[in-house]
């Protein structure tokens, strides 16, 4: 059985991961972060969550360092791991296979059948969305954890509360590989509606500050953002050599 590294409080409710610990270490340098000219957004840096699915032994870690969370919770740990629209994917399904409780899907407007719950519009770093669930897909007495890759702005996972909120169940906590302290998502969500969610807590694992800028993983300079298939392999070589 996995055992969880020491936990840090970094603020009211939010708990993070000790960084000193080799563990978490792994974790951090397992994130390579691109700038915003090979960003599909306009921001400083955007982690890469592939270089911890391409690794099996550092995605395996990620998912038993969550799971020993919830396991040792026992009767009053979660009842549902709810999943955020696309990399809360990733990392929600493995989390409830372990814990054998189901996985729910938060979906962007547009992707889900049936008759659905929307969040209404709200804003992102990125962006302006609207999420959705399936309506009965949690219900009162349900125990809810919200997965995410990162917490940001806190946009994305309000959405997620009012959604779980509006359907009857409970946000039994928050939780995130990455946490952005400088743009203070989990006070906003404390703070949100004079402090509604304000007992519920956030986990994260890594802070941003462990990734450092030595994980910058862009390209050389002049390297097309997007290549054809037949001069993939070309300019592979080309990134390969220039980094040697």
């Amino acid at each position: 059985m996995t055992t969880l590294p020491a936990i840090k409080e970094l603020g009211p409710k939010h708990i993070c991961l000790d960084q000193a610990d080799e563990g978490v270490k792994k974790i951090a340098k397992s994130l390579p972060w691109y700038g915003p000219k090979y960003s599909p957004h306009d921001v400083p840096s955007f982690y890469d969550v592939s270089g911890i699915v391409e690794n099996p032994e550092v995605f395996q870690m990620v998912i038993d360092f969550f799971v020993a969370r919830y396991k040792a919770q026992g009767a009053e740990g979660p009842t549902h791991i709810a999943g955020f629209d696309a990399r809360g994917f990733l990392f929600g399904p493995p989390i409830a296979l372990a814990l054998k409780i189901p996985f729910v899907m938060i979906r962007k407007a547009g992707k889900l059948p049936g008759v659905l719950v929307s969040s209404g519009k709200y804003v992102t770093e990125y962006s302006t969305d609207e999420t959705v669930m399936r309506l009965g897909s949690v219900k009162a007495g349900d125990r809810v954890v919200l997965v995410d890759d990162l917490i940001a702005t806190g946009g994305t996972a309000l959405a997620g509360f009012d959604l779980v909120d509006q359907l009857g169940a409970t946000v039994h906590e928050f939780a995130a590989m990455i946490t952005l302290p400088f743009l203070d998502g989990v006070g906003k969500i404390h703070a949100y509606k004079e402090g509604k969610y304000k007992d519920v807590s956030c986990f994260t694992m890594v802070d941003d500050n462990s990734i450092g800028p030595e994980m910058c993983n862009d390209p050389p300079e002049g390297t097309q953002r997007m290549v054809k298939a037949e001069e993939a392999m070309e300019v592979m070589q080309k990134i390969a050599a220039a980094k040697k």
